[in-house]
């Protein structure tokens, strides 16, 4: 999974779909699976799930979580969890 070419803006279905990649990466689980609505935490994410989403979420989007004011609301689901992450690059 890498993010397209840095020159271009990535759109937020982009953003979301490779979020969905990550996460289904780290809970072993098919993409297609996954719902980019529904809560995080009933996808069986755990304390060290959440800590995985994060580094990939640094690592893939270049994206330094502590200086961008991540809130609960931001990490309910991956759809919110994308809008953020487009709104701060």
């Amino acid at each position: 999974m890498e993010v397209k070419n840095k020159d271009a803006k990535m759109t937020e279905q982009d953003i979301e779909s490779t979020l969905l990649e990550g996460i289904a990466s780290i809970i072993s689980a098919e993409k297609a699976s996954l719902a980019p609505d529904r809560p995080l935490h009933e996808l069986g994410i755990d304390s060290l799930g959440f800590v995985e989403i994060l580094v990939f979420i640094e690592k893939t989007f270049k994206l330094q979580l502590i200086q961008a004011d991540l809130t609960r609301k931001d990490f309910e689901t991956a759809r919110s969890l994308s809008s953020f992450i487009y709104r701060n690059l």
